[in-house]
């Protein structure tokens, strides 16, 4: 699955196509031409030879790749078993040639874009102009040669199967899922369950759609006007520039129609109009037009559509049940969020891993937190910021409140004397041990963390900098997460949700010794990148790109649309990847 890409793509895409279809159609109006009004015989009915066709086409095939004429391959991994098990009867034929359901799902590619996914992944076009051409001919008493046929029911399975993964957002769903998912089509005759069956079930990634089909109805229609960039725009100003952007304001859903007519140029309305704009894009919301929200006025509305897309895949790619009661991090927010069911019913700004150590996506559960925790310093961190410090000057470690613990006696406890340590043989590879950090306010972890084992050894856990929690874009940490109200959390998850109270969780975020108490009930905890969703409110929220994973997304689409690329061979034939 991948975005529409840009007109040179398009382009290329469709006269290479046409160079393709061309030479297809020549071969099948010549070879269709010899059986001019034959039609199918009683003896050899045409599924029959559709079935032959196909069986040569396997036996013909290197692998798991299946050739189609010398000029076409597609992955025969999931096609292979398939087709085996239907005795290589064809899918998308019977005697009087193409079935009904071969055009309705035609149909049904030429609506993909419904679902944020590119028909041209699916070789819409080739599969047109086959399905028009063997329709036709079929029409005027020609029989289309069968080999083509056969050709056209795999190229028509393979879209299929193509199809169904990027909604499961699996690009190697098991093949058994396929089958049975065709077989149930091709039983009820219909494709209208397929999307509903196979898209993800959470309500959000249903409200992204719809958001993503209205900002195709506003693209269909020239999308919106470019706001130009004055120095600043506020409260009070008027003239040309405070019209377009109200007309900007309306057209997000910031500012009403009618307040926008009523508000005398930049008034009291189109003030907290944009002080909302600000805030969907993660802005500070003073109420003043500079760079940074002229910069979001103005993205095109062709890249907020990609952003929808992109975020979408990132739903297809989630569980397919959050849990009942489970905490979302967003990455790209910045945003903690504890959800019961439908309800939010705690939010907190959180610290990320600035763009050398990136926080990773995951879900994973919580499972314990440790209060007065050590801090554990990873080898990355050892390696490139510890060690050269220690080997500077081992009394830095004293200082600093570190200690190293042997790997064989950790559970003890039992540090070893740094002054005692020939620093010039040691590097990162015979460190002697674990290096950690006392509890205390020196320490980064703060006074509780909160554990979900994963294979990312990220975690949450409160802070010693409370104040980078007042910056925009919280870009500071190792790649775990920084809260900045974990009292909350941790009361949340022990007093009202557990036995403790009040004045115990106290005592506890006051110890000066380790201290692991087991949840008494395990947490889900998904760990996200939004950069386009709606929130609780219904607004819909954007946010930078921060980690250039919407980007890295795209670039991986592009791969995939390439590797569907034709390409003209030495010998003048077209041939497709796999």
């Amino acid at each position: 699955m991948r975005l529409a890409l840009g007109g040179e793509v398009s382009s290329r895409w469709h006269n290479v196509v046409d160079m393709v279809i061309t030479r297809l159609l020549m071969i099948g109006l010549f070879l269709g031409a010899v059986f001019l009004f034959a039609g199918p015989s009683a003896a050899s009915p045409l599924t029959d030879e559709i079935r032959t066709a196909l069986i040569g086409i396997v036996q013909d095939s290197v692998d798991s790749q299946i050739r189609l004429s010398g000029r076409l391959e597609v992955n025969g991994g999931a096609l292979f078993p398939v087709y085996r098990q239907n005795d290589f009867t064809p899918f998308w034929h019977h005697e009087l040639g193409l079935t009904p359901l071969a055009r309705q799902w035609i149909d049904q590619l030429r609506s993909s874009s419904d679902e944020g996914l590119c028909s041209d992944d699916y070789r819409l076009p080739l599969l047109e102009a086959l399905h028009d051409f063997e329709a036709d001919s079929l029409r005027y008493g020609v029989l289309f040669d069968p080999h083509y046929q056969a050709i056209l029911d795999l190229l028509l399975t393979d879209s299929f199967f193509r199809y169904a993964g990027d909604l499961l957002g699996d690009e190697q769903p098991q093949v058994d899922l396929l089958r049975r998912l065709l077989a149930r089509v091709l039983r009820e005759g219909s494709f209208e369950t397929v999307p509903a069956a196979l898209e993800p079930s959470h309500a959000e990634y249903r409200i992204l759609r719809e958001q993503l089909h209205r900002l195709q109805r506003l693209a269909a229609l020239g999308g919106w006007e470019i706001v130009p960039a004055a120095e600043t725009l506020r409260f009070g100003d008027a003239g040309v520039a405070v019209d377009l952007l109200k007309r900007r304001l309306v057209l997000d859903e910031d500012l009403a129609p009618l307040d926008a007519v009523e508000d005398e140029g930049f008034g009291g309305k189109t003030d907290a109009a944009v002080r909302s704009f600000q805030r969907r894009h993660g802005l500070r919301a003073d109420g003043v037009v500079g760079l940074r929200t002229f910069a979001e006025l103005n993205v095109p509305v062709e890249q907020r559509l990609r952003t929808i897309e992109q975020n979408m895949q990132r739903w297809r790619s989630m569980p397919a049940s959050l849990g009942a009661r489970h905490i979302r991090v967003n990455i790209a927010g910045f945003q903690l969020e504890v959800h019961e069911g439908d309800e939010v019913v705690m939010t907190m700004p959180v610290v990320v891993g600035t763009g050398y150590r990136k926080t990773p996506q995951f879900s994973a559960t919580m499972r314990y937190l440790i209060f007065a925790p050590y801090w554990n310093v990873p080898p990355t961190i050892l390696r490139e910021d510890k060690l050269p410090k220690i080997k500077a000057d081992p009394g830095w470690l004293v200082r600093h409140h570190y200690e190293i613990v042997p790997w064989k006696k950790r559970e003890q406890g039992a540090a070893l004397d740094p002054y005692r340590i020939d620093w010039s043989r040691i590097d990162a590879r015979n460190f002697p041990g674990l290096l950690r950090q006392r509890p205390g306010r020196w320490n980064p972890l703060g006074r509780v963390k909160f554990m979900l084992p994963n294979r990312h050894a990220v975690y949450l856990h409160d802070t010693d900098s409370p104040h980078l929690f007042a910056s925009e874009q919280r870009l500071f940490s190792s790649g775990c997460i920084r809260l900045e109200r974990p009292e909350d959390l941790a009361q949340y998850l022990l007093v009202e949700n557990g036995d403790w109270t009040c004045d115990r969780l106290f005592d506890a975020l006051e110890r000066s010794s380790e201290y692991r108490v087991d949840l008494p009930e395990t947490l889900p905890v998904h760990i996200v990148y939004w950069t386009a969703w709606v929130d609780s409110a219904g607004k819909m929220q954007w946010r930078p790109d921060i980690y250039q994973r919407d980007t890295d997304l795209e670039v991986s689409w592009r791969q995939r649309f390439e590797q569907l690329r034709y390409r003209q061979t030495a010998e003048d034939e077209v041939k497709t990847d796999p």
